[in-house]
């Protein structure tokens, strides 16, 4: 069933047009990705798709009736709003009477909880309610009556994205949904949306992601859509070969044109005996051979000050911020060349353990040491601090005119910009015309112009294009200084760094070796162990009697039962592990993922089901 239609759209911004008479349309189920360069128009495309913004031509058809939730890039929510009503503001009878339970619960007003009990039982909406006490957790909403407009951004973010997942929706069209969220929200959100059969259409620049979710893959390039028909694995394979077959048609077509042109030169001017059709052919076969293929690439051409024996040591240092313990008697020495990821939930002291790094904030106790050759750059999540009127030619300009390289080399502002994919005409641009992307990239040269050899990244791979980041991966791997990623970004951990900072809550900071597969993969383990010991001091632990009560005996069939049950549990999470894995691999078809997707959601279904019985038969036992 054909869910959505768009025939001959185009957009253009004056002079600049973003993309023209794109036809596409999505059916019921598929879960399609829009990926491209920024300021290629991607959020342009999904305002347009929604009415939020008038096309110059074409048309969007969406399916009579459809449910539709749309989650932007950046959220607009009424600031006076409660959490539990922003997340809960739709007009679904079912989230109603939800929203009217839920305040009945803080208001323990027992009376309308009895009469609500009934409503959401006649409209057999407990499921639902589950699943919005679920969502609320796993993004970590607790503060539920809190107003929205006192929540820091990646909050909001997390409120949206709640609103949106609660909405009922059939078909879901997200803007960077991955962005502020952590590391478990994000593998929650991939499983989540893998298992569902929602139709789903999203731009994102987590190529985990894209790998796991995706089935179709749009690539918006050269003002029009390629489709590819397969997750993101797929689509880089038959991007190749595409660009492959392009370059070889306009390489004959430049043979052939430099015949044709000889022949166009020879025919007399006065003479109007051409062949017309000849004449024609050749208007358009100039166009092909005259395409060039974007083969733009960012390159960082950093000139490192060069790095004494010493550093940055932590000897003993503690921080906190009132009871709220960020650092507690920690002590650590860094190497030259040594590659560190850190990981942790938002507020485990992350960022403040950054701040004391580059001696933006200092700590309560203990002291940092830092080498005399060492020179930071730090790559921030904020967008860059300019004037909006400013052109983009004068924000590197504002830095230094020329920028010295290896071996006595130079490189001209303009000449820099060209190497970060800002091309000649958008130079005298202003920044307020820039996309989220096109800033970060703007403010990572700012950064990279100083030379650093102790480099700093704070999300660095937020609202950057997958291409850009490929090429950012590529230039960092020969970075010869010290390299920090604080980075939510799975893939781009993965080949970074060598070692993780994980920062547990209360101080405590463990530092695992292996990039963050390695970790979640011994994180896993761990679970697995714990809760394995869990049932053991379940079983083996005895239980107090009562004299006045005689404790009922296990039948002969709930012992059976219960035997069955402790075979089946650990084969169910083998088979779990296996298929995470599986789904992670990228290397299964859009069926096989489909596949395992729904059958990955039974196995924890049925995990739930036979552990809560295990514990009910073990009472017995």
């Amino acid at each position: 069933m054909n869910f959505l239609s768009v025939e001959h759209l185009t957009k253009s911004y004056g002079e600049r047009l973003l993309f023209s008479d794109l036809t596409f349309g999505i059916e019921q189920g598929q879960k399609v990705a829009i990926v491209a360069k920024n300021g290629a128009g991607k959020s342009t495309l999904l305002r347009c798709l929604l009415g939020l913004e008038p096309p110059d031509s074409g048309t969007v058809t969406f399916r009579k009736e459809l449910r539709i939730a749309f989650m932007e890039q950046t959220e607009d929510l009424n600031p006076e709003l409660s959490v539990l009503d922003a997340v809960l503001d739709h007009d679904l009878p079912e989230i109603k009477l939800i929203k009217a339970y839920t305040d009945a619960l803080l208001a323990n007003d027992e009376a309308k909880l009895g009469d609500l009990y009934q409503e959401l039982t006649e409209h057999q909406a407990w499921d639902l309610e589950v699943k919005v006490q679920q969502v609320l957790s796993v993004l970590k909403l607790s503060g539920i009556t809190q107003k929205v407009g006192q929540l820091s951004g990646g909050q909001k973010k997390r409120v949206a994205l709640a609103k949106v997942l609660l909405s009922e929706a059939e078909f879901l069209i997200l803007d960077e949904p991955t962005n502020h969220l952590d590391l478990d929200m994000i593998e929650w959100l991939e499983q989540y949306l893998s298992a569902s059969q929602l139709t789903l259409l999203m731009v994102t620049h987590d190529r985990y992601f894209l790998e796991v979710v995706c089935d179709t893959i749009l690539e918006l390039a050269d003002q029009t859509i390629y489709r590819y028909k397969g997750n993101f694995s797929y689509y880089l394979e038959k991007k190749a070969e595409r660009e492959d077959q392009l370059q070889s048609t306009i390489e004959k077509a430049k043979n052939t044109f430099r015949k044709e042109l000889d022949w166009i030169r020879r025919q007399p001017k006065a003479r109007g005996t051409k062949q017309k059709a000849r004449v024609d052919a050749f208007s358009d076969l100039k166009k092909v051979a005259t395409q060039r293929l974007d083969e733009d690439e960012l390159e960082l051409p950093i000139k490192m000050e060069r790095l004494g024996t010493k550093i940055v040591e932590f000897h003993k240092v503690s921080k906190a911020f009132g009871e709220r313990i960020m650092l507690s008697d920690f002590s650590y020495h860094f190497q030259r060349q040594e590659r560190l990821g850190i990981v942790g939930n938002n507020g485990a002291g992350k960022t403040t353990f950054l701040k004391m790094l580059t001696a933006e904030a200092e700590p309560d106790s203990g002291k940092i040491v830092i080498g005399d050759t060492i020179v930071f750059g730090y790559y921030s999540q904020d967008l860059i601090e300019v004037d909006p009127d400013m052109k983009v030619i004068d924000v590197v300009r504002e830095v230094a005119e020329f920028i010295p390289l290896e071996k006595g080399r130079q490189l001209s502002a303009a000449q820099l910009l060209e190497r970060f994919l800002f091309p000649r005409d958008m130079h005298y641009h202003f920044v307020h015309k820039l996309s989220g992307g096109e800033r970060r990239r703007l403010k990572l040269l700012r950064v990279l112009m100083l030379n650093p050899n102790f480099l700093i990244l704070d999300e660095p791979t937020n609202d950057l294009d997958i291409f850009a980041m490929s090429v950012l991966e590529e230039h960092l791997r020969l970075f010869q200084g010290s390299l920090i990623v604080v980075s939510h970004d799975r893939y781009f951990m993965d080949k970074m760094v060598d070692h993780l900072f994980v920062f547990q809550g209360e101080g405590r900071i463990k530092d695992i070796t292996g990039n963050y597969h390695s970790y979640r993969t011994a994180l896993a383990q761990s679970q697995r162990d714990n809760k394995n010991a869990s049932k053991q001091t379940i079983v083996e632990t005895p239980e107090p009697i009562a004299v006045s009560e005689k404790k009922r005996k296990m039948s002969f069939k709930e012992k059976q039962e219960f035997e069955q049950i402790e075979k089946m549990l650990p084969q169910l999470e083998t088979e779990k592990e296996q298929l995470s894995s599986e789904l992670s691999s990228g290397n299964l078809s859009n069926e096989q993922l489909l596949e395992k997707g729904v059958r990955l959601g039974l196995v924890v279904d049925q995990i739930d089901e036979f552990t809560l019985r295990w514990l009910e038969l073990s009472e017995l036992a």
